[in-house]
This record gives C-alpha cells, structure tokens and sequence, in this order.
C-alpha cells in the first residue's frame, strides 16, 4: 500500500457557551446596543461597531461567531470566545464556499456571508457519505435526504511534483467514487511521504486523514487533510467505517 500525504494539526477550540445580553447575532453583527444609561433613560449610546475578528481574538462576539459557524454546520467545536485554530478553519470553509477571500478573518464579506446563511452545494442527496469538493476545497459530511452534518475545511493534491519511491510523480486527488477500506485507527502513521493521523483508505494510498497542517489551498500530496481535532471527532463518531462512501469531485 502506498502512502500518501504528511501531517495533521492538534487543534483545538474547548469552551462553553453563556447566552448574556448582547445576543449573539448583536456582537457578532455589529448592531445597535443600549447601554445602561439608554436603559434608564438617561442617555443614549451609539451603535456598536462591527469589529474584525481574526485568530487571536477573545470575547463574547468570537463566542457568537462560533455559535453560528456550528449552527450552519462549519464545525470549530465547543465555542468558548477564543478565536483559535479550529475557529480559524470554520472560517476558511465559509469564505470557501461563499466564494470570497480566504484569509481566516471575520470582516464585512465574511460577516455577511454568515448572515446569509451560505453553504455549499452537494451532489448526492441519499446516503451518508464524506463529499470531498475539489474547486472549493471542502470536505461535506452528509446524510439521508442530502442533510449536511458538518463541513470542513481541506487542502488535497497541490499538483506539483515530488520524487518518491524512485520516480518523479505528480501530487493529485483522484476523482471517483469510493469506499473506504482500510484504517489506522490509533494515533500517528508514517509513510515515505510523512505522517497521518488516523486515516481512513478509500482509494490505493489515499486517505482521509488528520495533518498538522491545513491551510486554505491545495497543498498535499493527494489526499484530504483535516485537523486532528476533526478527525478524532469524527472516528468517535463512527464515521470511519468500512465500506463509508467517499465521492471526489
């Protein structure tokens, strides 16, 4: 079995969620806010700014913004008001699908995508199967009826050359339809292209795998990376299975 790909990313959002007023959508939005002077009728307060959000920040609008990214089922696990790296790339599969800059921050483009609601389209609508999107980089969680569970973010085959086993050969993700076959259910795998982190096989050496590196574009050697974090969420999930549907288009 050839291997291919190398990494995977200990990644992490933890938290939990308090609901205080502003709401969410008011923090996130930029919406007006009354202050207590406003509510007591003694003064009145401009409207809130809408602020940048980007990796590093912290607060009740990065924990609204969080909420929603998992409600439009951009997963970036337990919100808790920390911008990290799993906030990050929710953000990167927005702006991916909403077809603007992905750069990881939460500006006017991003925020209205997020209000509009955006997600991808998917092909199969029967079946629970991962739907890896080639020109938008994602990868589509979904089942019966054509609901999406989650949608993340991925990074495939760069489509440069690299040298392996003895020839030169060219870093590509193969379309087809596929089912996966074989596993590395615990921890850190090691080929002779680097390391996976618990992979499911779908396709010769292609996998479905946990990296340490997933950034907004194509960079593998072939195969999908998401972060460990993603990827343990969804082996406890059972979604690493064989004979788990895998469609490449």
């Amino acid at each position: 079995m050839t291997i291919h790909l190398t990494d995977s990313a200990h990644l992490t959002d933890s938290v939990h969620l308090t609901d205080s007023a502003p709401t969410r959508r008011t923090l996130l939005l930029g919406t007006g806010l009354l202050t207590t002077a406003l509510a007591t009728g003694l003064a009145t307060a401009p409207a809130q700014a809408a602020t940048t959000l980007k990796r590093g920040s912290r607060g009740n609008a990065v924990r609204a913004l969080q909420n929603d990214l998992n409600d439009l089922k951009y997963w970036c696990g337990t919100p808790d008001g920390t911008f990290g790296a799993l906030t990050e790339q929710a953000v990167y599969a927005l702006q991916k699908a909403a077809g603007i800059g992905r750069d990881g921050t939460v500006g006017p483009k991003t925020r209205e995508a997020l209000r509009r609601g955006v997600q991808p389209p998917q092909k199969v609508t029967r079946g629970r199967l991962f739907e890896v999107d080639l020109k938008r980089q994602l990868l589509l969680l979904c089942i019966h009826e054509g609901k999406i569970l989650y949608i993340l973010n991925t990074s495939t085959g760069s489509g440069e050359r690299y040298y392996s086993g003895g020839r030169w050969k060219t870093a590509t993700t193969p379309k087809g339809d596929f089912r996966m076959y074989s596993f590395h259910s615990s921890g850190w795998q090691t080929g002779p292209l680097g390391s996976m982190y618990r992979p499911g096989y779908y396709d010769r050496g292609w996998a479905i795998h946990g990296s340490r590196s997933i950034p907004p574009y194509p960079a593998s050697h072939g195969c999908s990376r998401i972060t460990t974090a993603a990827s343990d969420m969804l082996w406890s999930r059972n979604w690493f299975r064989k004979g788990r549907r895998v469609l490449v288009r």
